[in-house]
């Protein structure tokens, strides 16, 4: 590596260099090797690309991907003033963050749900962040190879698979990116205003660059951003103060009070910040009471969490996607005791040898300090840590590991070679490491069985793994995975609901009614488990009952359409249809593109038997739209789209639509296909298709799902 350029020639102070970055601007050093750093640059960001586009073949999981994108229609919907609107007024996901809401809209707008264009995009802002890593080191020390180490372990640790491989990890990579644009800024503002400092305090007369105004504001502004991309990133401002201290070295001519003064908008921001992220998570509970994890335990967990980041780092072995709170006390205790002591020896290492080689207090203040608003004082689900939260903090640590060797290589007559040598083996290991880790990613089934592989007593991942098992049509297997969890974790609502549900797709709504029964008592208050026992009463005939839990679900949650849309459809069963069309509208209104709500109306529309309630017009339009929105792939909508063809009296179009359907359905290898025939038969006479919803005699079930 390169001699570090900022490093005193008089050990006792550092700041009497006369080649530190913030000597001069730029460092005299700065234009010989910045036609190297180019080509040094596009070569980090070539093979951050070839590393990571192996992810475009990725899908989404089932790990709060639905949640952002897959199963979120106002993202869905693209670009829109509504989804604007909704971006900076929603607390969805317990999070306010308008910007990476409207980033997946954009994905949306642009490639709709092809969820490998979405993974695209989170590799290409990783690279961008890469090249802007590399830029702003290069900037600060002028020393091309320490930057250079730094770039390609942040751009290559396997510990930051997560945050690019992860579509929800949208916030990760576009915070970052936010957050170093900042610091570019800031560096060009603080680099002009040090040269002003230093000026001043040596009687200089001579003319040198000046502070920008601009340089200020876009720092601001881009700090702004960052914290609308992910609240993670109010530790930005002591980042500044940090590289004021080294490599800027502005603590020589301002005081400390002068610089934290000169961040008072930055810290206001950071409030501001702070007080809405508060108010969010804890609106959307997801803020974890004293009573569900003490304090002590937070605060030894932040102390373990710490710990293991900088294990993981050295030797990252057994990544998961969910590390669960530790339940042992003893355990517990113990750990925390050793990472007392672990992080005190450090601390206090970096704090004595401060004068000598500032960049490892530097790197370590920065690593434990943005870590601060994720370690779990304020305990936000129930993951003891996670692998993304170390994406921008591990830069400190790296910027300390590879300054330190350079600095190293100075005072001891280290080959550089063999210095080299080493500082490829380990690169070449990170993209080993980070290529095996990306192969977890594939799928919500590789990844979460990986997990329970490398962690224990894990809850959270055996539910998300069941629903993985269950999305493929695993039942059996998926209800062992939420039975297993639920012994590990016997308060743990989602996976009583899970039990519950998963039984009544096995066909056994008398057994799943008591577990679903059991989710309602353990949360009243969850409005999910109200209308799904609700589905299961109307299964059971017991439509009072039902009825009550539907009511208790929409007063809990009176903007969810599956709600209306089962209770419609629990309406009908009764022969209550007019009602059942206002619930099936209120559904429309609340989810005006889920096309199978839109089959099913048009469905009623256009074979209720009751003539008042038939409107083939409406049903026609509703029918075409679904069919759209489908991709003329689905033989239910394609049958549907026959029946209102048929009751429009447009029989010619309702027999293609018909024949349409079932060579659908045969490809598929569908069974009971006798009543699309029976259908089929009646528009070749053009007569249109009648039934009762109270008898109900729907077209079969194989057709239906699918």
């Amino acid at each position: 590596m390169s001699r570090l350029r900022g490093r005193s020639q008089n050990r006792e102070s550092p700041e009497s260099c006369p080649e530190d970055p913030g000597a001069a601007f730029p460092p005299k050093h700065f234009g010989a090797a910045k036609a190297r750093s180019r080509l040094v640059g596009l070569l980090l960001a070539f093979v951050t690309l070839l590393v990571y586009l192996p992810a475009a073949r990725n899908g989404f999981v089932v790990y709060d991907d639905g949640i952002y994108v897959s199963e979120n229609h106002m993202v869905q919907n693209g670009l829109t003033w509504a989804g604007v609107e909704w971006a900076f007024t929603t607390g969805h996901a317990s999070n306010w963050h308008p910007l990476t809401w409207l980033s997946h809209m954009l994905d949306c707008e642009l490639f709709g749900l092809n969820a490998g264009a979405h993974h695209v995009v989170n590799v290409l802002f990783h690279t961008l962040n890469v090249v802007l890593l590399f830029g702003l080191l290069f900037r600060l020390t002028g020393a091309l190879w320490p930057a250079a180490f730094v770039t390609a372990l942040f751009a290559w640790h396997p510990l930051h698979v997560e945050s690019v491989a992860w579509i929800s990890e949208r916030k990760d990579v576009l915070s970052t990116c936010f957050a170093l644009l900042s610091l570019l800024a800031y560096t060009r503002y603080a680099q002009a205003r040090s040269s002003v400092e230093r000026r001043a305090s040596s009687a200089d007369t001579s003319l040198g660059p000046r502070p920008s105004t601009l340089d200020f504001f876009l720092t601001l502004l881009f700090f702004a951003l960052g914290l609308m991309a992910k609240p993670m990133l109010v530790t930005l401002p002591f980042v500044m103060l940090l590289l004021d201290y080294w490599p800027i070295q502005r603590f020589n001519h301002s005081t400390i009070p002068r610089l934290v003064l000169e961040k008072w908008p930055f810290f206001l921001l950071v409030a501001a910040s702070c007080v809405v992220t508060y108010l969010v998570q804890r609106h959307g509970e997801a803020v974890m009471t004293l009573q569900q994890f003490p304090l002590n335990l937070r605060l030894e967990n932040a102390l373990i969490s710490y710990e293991r980041y900088l294990l993981n780092m050295v030797w990252p072995s057994g990544l998961a996607v969910l590390y669960p709170l530790p339940n042992h006390l003893s355990w517990i205790h113990s750990m925390a005791a050793l990472a007392v002591a672990v992080l005190g020896v450090i601390s206090w290492l970096t704090w004595q040898v401060r004068r000598q080689c500032p960049y490892l207090l530097v790197g370590w203040l920065w690593f434990l300090g943005t870590l601060v608003p994720v370690i779990g004082v304020v305990q936000v689900g129930s993951a003891a840590l996670a692998d993304r939260y170390t994406y921008f903090p591990l830069v400190g640590i790296f910027i300390a590991v590879a300054f330190g060797v350079s600095d190293l290589t100075n005072r001891w007559p280290v080959p550089k070679s063999a210095v080299a040598v080493t500082a490829g083996m380990v690169l070449a290991a990170c993209l080993v490491l980070t290529e095996n880790q990306l192969r977890f990613w594939r799928d919500s089934e590789s990844l979460f069985a990986h997990a329970l592989a490398v962690t224990t007593d894990n809850p959270n991942a055996r539910i998300d793994y069941g629903v993985a098992l269950e999305q493929q049509g695993r039942f059996p297997e998926a209800l062992a995975e939420y039975r297993e969890a639920l012994r590990l974790s016997p308060e743990n609502v989602q996976a009583q609901y899970n039990i519950g549900n998963v039984l009544d797709k096995m066909g056994r709504p008398e057994v799943a009614r008591p577990e679903l029964v059991k989710a309602v008592q353990l949360d009243p208050n969850l409005p999910s488990s109200h209308a799904s026992l609700g589905a299961v009463l109307v299964e059971l005939g017991r439509f009072d009952e039902a009825m009550g839990q539907f009511t208790e679900a929409l007063r809990l949650d009176p903007n969810h359409s599956g709600t209306h849309f089962d209770l419609g459809k629990a309406q009908l069963k009764q022969g209550r249809d007019a009602e059942a069309i206002d619930e099936f509208r209120a559904a429309l209104r609340l989810d005006p593109d889920n096309f199978q709500i839109l089959a099913y109306i048009a469905h009623v529309l256009a074979a209720d038997e009751n003539a008042q309630i038939r409107d083939g017009k409406t049903a026609l339009a509703l029918a075409a739209k679904a069919n759209q929105l489908a991709g003329g792939a689905q033989p239910f909508v394609l049958d549907v789209l026959a029946m209102a063809y048929a009751e429009a009296g447009r029989f010619d179009e309702a027999q293609q639509a018909a024949q349409d359907a079932f060579d659908l359905a045969t490809a598929a290898k569908m069974t009971r296909l006798e009543p699309l025939q029976q259908r089929l038969q009646l528009y070749r006479n053009h007569q249109p298709w009648r039934e009762s919803f109270l008898a109900t005699n729907a077209p079969p079930a194989e057709i239906q799902n699918r």
